[in-house]
């Protein structure tokens, strides 16, 4: 662990030196005790921890996302329609992980940036060099990180190792450190939220563009924890919790708001929008969404062999060079759920066709939320990938009311409303559309349609019940153990003290 604070040190050095490029090359093997001399560097650590959580990206999309209803091939086990193998990404939403595939390795390689954080806040709490509101600013940011990552890590594997102190002389991974309970965990998490919470105080200001944390992006968080504990023995109280740091947002930051086009909220030239409330951040020649291309949309030869039916034309290497491997492909059942009327369909997935005569016929489909933007003849994914925006909020906040024997309907029908546009009736409002006749099935089917490639919607099923991730999904509750994630061999080999998730082979 000591070099990789050296070499989050050094990352932190460069960006002082990068007019505020996040691209943390380490270029130092300056020690620890040699750093934390001057106001600057505490701000380039904290770029640091950002640049490292954006690392962490792929793990958040696959642990919020792949073993729900959303991805799949068309038959059971054959390759996606454009031939090209799944390569283990099947494994995630056919519930077939065990130690040895276990679809996310290392708990998401989180603890490298929670050793960071604990490193953050003691030095920030310590210090006098910086101003009163960057020192609060800085462990606002600090705890509500960290009470993210473990959030992650409790809906993900349930009983997992606490850590809160830095460790400069020792790998965290290879830790002789047993796990904690989740009761354990959750209780971290709503205290360091509440620190969070503390330490912004009445500022509400938002740091690069939104790509940096906030108190907006802690009380979003504390409205997804105290959501989740309120199916789970906290009811009315919690739930209550929840629909006020919602409502807090609203009122203290009223710039935030629905953009008039779904498609605008992931357009590359509109980072930082009015909807955004904590995103992760790309940008050309910086960083770009590589697990984008890496199994989520096709090779530009492929998809040339299909057809667009909605512009009637043929894809083309041209126009359509994705360049990418399309290991995950949406499911075509998921692509059927949208009402064609719905803004938010052909935004968000991309449907392929064969061509008989005149005649179209569908095969498959993919993710198009994340366009990217052309660069010299290719494309490059620098969409910023949203943690939290407002459609969220307003969702997060109609369950809380339904939980709470409330009307939903001014929240949910807000985000139909954008959707549907010049479309939008009466009939497809909230309590009109057949669906609405179960609140919460009413606001999954919302979440889904709003948030597919958002890694939410694997936790909006476990966090509403698991009745409803056995009704979605492939897991039958014959394998109720399976709702959590195994602990990858590599893990279970460095800290003995670990053990395998109840349920999967034990090491």
């Amino acid at each position: 662990m000591k070099k990789q604070i050296i070499a989050i040190i050094g990352a932190a050095l460069l960006m002082q030196a990068c007019s505020g490029k996040l691209d943390l090359t380490p270029i130092s093997s300056l020690s620890n005790e040699s750093y934390w001399k001057t106001p600057d560097q505490f701000d380039a650590f904290v770029t640091g921890v950002h640049a490292a959580f954006r690392n962490n990206n792929g793990a958040f999309q696959s642990l919020g996302e792949m073993r729900s209803d959303i991805f799949g091939t068309e038959t059971v086990l054959g390759p996606s329609f454009t031939g090209e193998a799944t390569q283990g990404a099947e494994r995630m939403w056919l519930q077939t992980m065990d130690l040895d595939a276990p679809g996310v390795s290392n708990f998401g390689g989180f603890y490298f940036n929670i050793n960071q954080l604990n490193l953050l806040i003691s030095k920030t709490t310590a210090t006098s060099l910086l101003t009163p509101a960057n020192r609060n600013y800085y462990l606002g940011q600090a705890y509500g990180m960290r009470a993210f990552y473990y959030f992650q890590l409790l809906r993900s594997w349930g009983n997992v190792i606490i850590t809160t102190t830095p460790s400069t002389s020792v790998d965290i991974g290879n830790l002789a450190k047993a796990a904690s309970p989740a009761e354990e965990v959750m209780k971290l998490i709503k205290s360091d939220i509440d620190s969070s919470v503390s330490n912004f105080g009445a500022d509400y200001s938002f740091r690069n563009q939104k790509g940096f944390w906030s108190k907006a992006a802690t009380l979003m968080l504390k409205a997804e924890a105290y959501l989740w504990t309120s199916y789970r023995g906290g009811g009315a109280a919690d739930a209550t919790v929840a629909k006020n740091a919602l409502t807090d947002i609203q009122t203290n930051v009223p710039s935030l708001g629905l953009m008039d086009n779904f498609a605008d909220v992931f357009s590359s030239n509109s980072k930082g929008n009015k909807e955004m409330i904590f995103a992760i951040r790309y940008k050309l020649n910086e960083a770009t969404i590589g697990f984008v291309p890496g199994q989520f949309v096709p090779q530009s030869g492929l998809i040339a062999n299909f057809y667009d039916s909605l512009a009637n034309r043929q894809f083309d290497v041209a126009t359509d060079n994705w360049g990418g491997l399309l290991r995950a492909p949406v499911r075509v059942a998921t692509f059927r759920q949208y009402s064609d009327a719905d803004s938010r369909k052909y935004a968000t997935i991309q449907p392929a066709y064969t061509k008989t005569g005149g005649s179209y016929s569908i095969v498959g489909a993919f993710a198009k939320k994340y366009q990217g933007e052309q660069n010299a003849g290719a494309r490059a994914y620098t969409n910023d990938f949203p943690i939290y925006r407002y459609a969220d909020l307003l969702l997060l906040l109609a369950e809380s009311k339904v939980l709470l024997g409330e009307d939903p309907a001014a929240e949910i029908n807000k985000v139909r409303a954008r959707a549907y546009g010049s479309n939008y009736t009466n009939a497809y409002a909230y309590p009109n559309q057949a669906v609405d006749k179960d609140a919460k099935e009413a606001l999954l089917r919302e979440r889904l349609l709003e948030f597919v490639f958002e890694g939410k919607r694997w936790y909006d099923l476990r966090r509403m019940g698991d009745n409803y991730v056995y009704k979605y999904t492939t897991l039958k509750s014959a394998e109720a153990y399976k709702l959590l994630w195994p602990i990858d061999r590599n893990s279970l080999t460095n800290n003995r003290s670990l053990v395998q998730t109840p349920g999967y082979a034990q090491f």
